[in-house]
């Protein structure tokens, strides 16, 4: 195994199905502008409440993005 250097961004996504589907949108998202995403680590579970049912959820989660060996 390589030793490699890592830069953590951080980032929300969201959905109004499940947990699951913010965590992808925001992956999805975060990849077509960030290169090298090789991990992600859940930092915060939110979600929105309406006529008593869950509405929406926001993951707030960690990207760790690999820099370029040179």
């Amino acid at each position: 195994m390589s030793d490699h250097v890592y830069s953590i961004t951080e980032i929300v996504g969201s959905s109004a199905e499940s947990i699951e589907d913010a965590i992808q949108n925001g992956v999805k998202t975060a990849a077509k502008s960030l290169r090298n995403l090789e991990w992600f680590e859940v930092t915060q579970i939110r979600g929105h409440i309406e006529k008593g049912k869950v509405h929406h959820y926001q993951i707030q989660m960690k990207l760790g993005l690999r820099y370029d060996a040179k």
